[in-house]
């Protein structure tokens, strides 16, 4: 039996990629690092977020039967951990504080997973009919 998300759930998603995107975002802005440095984790952040939900599409379309291939099945996964490792090196070597690093560790995983919730959603509620 298929239920449509709840409208809480929906909500909670949306907020969480929000929150995590908009946190991660204002940190940079207001980060005293160079524009190549803000360039960077900007960039780490678009391609995990787009990284996730290609991953969160190949899983459900395997799971549903719908054809992906082996090769971008593959690069999607890679892709999902390449941007966490970038994240992560690029942490390493910053010169930032400790907490300053964890606030764009966790901003950065929040909006990931926002991004696969509102990904799950947008799916689940487009093959139940109204």
């Amino acid at each position: 039996m298929n239920q449509k998300t709840s409208g809480a759930f929906i909500a909670a998603s949306w907020i969480a990629v929000g929150a995590g995107m908009v946190g991660f975002l204002i940190g940079l802005w207001r980060a005293e690092m160079l524009l190549n440095e803000k360039g960077y984790y900007f960039t780490v952040l678009m391609y995990g977020l787009f990284a996730v939900i290609s991953v969160q599409k190949a899983v459900r379309d395997r799971l549903e039967g719908i054809p992906v291939t082996d090769i971008y099945y593959g690069l999607c996964w890679f892709s999902t951990i390449l941007s966490i490792l970038l994240l992560a090196v690029g942490l390493w070597n910053a010169e930032l504080l400790p907490s300053e690093k964890g606030f764009y560790a966790f901003s950065f995983l929040l909006a990931l997973f926002g991004a696969i919730t509102v990904q799950k959603n947008v799916r689940d509620n487009q093959e139940i009919p109204s």
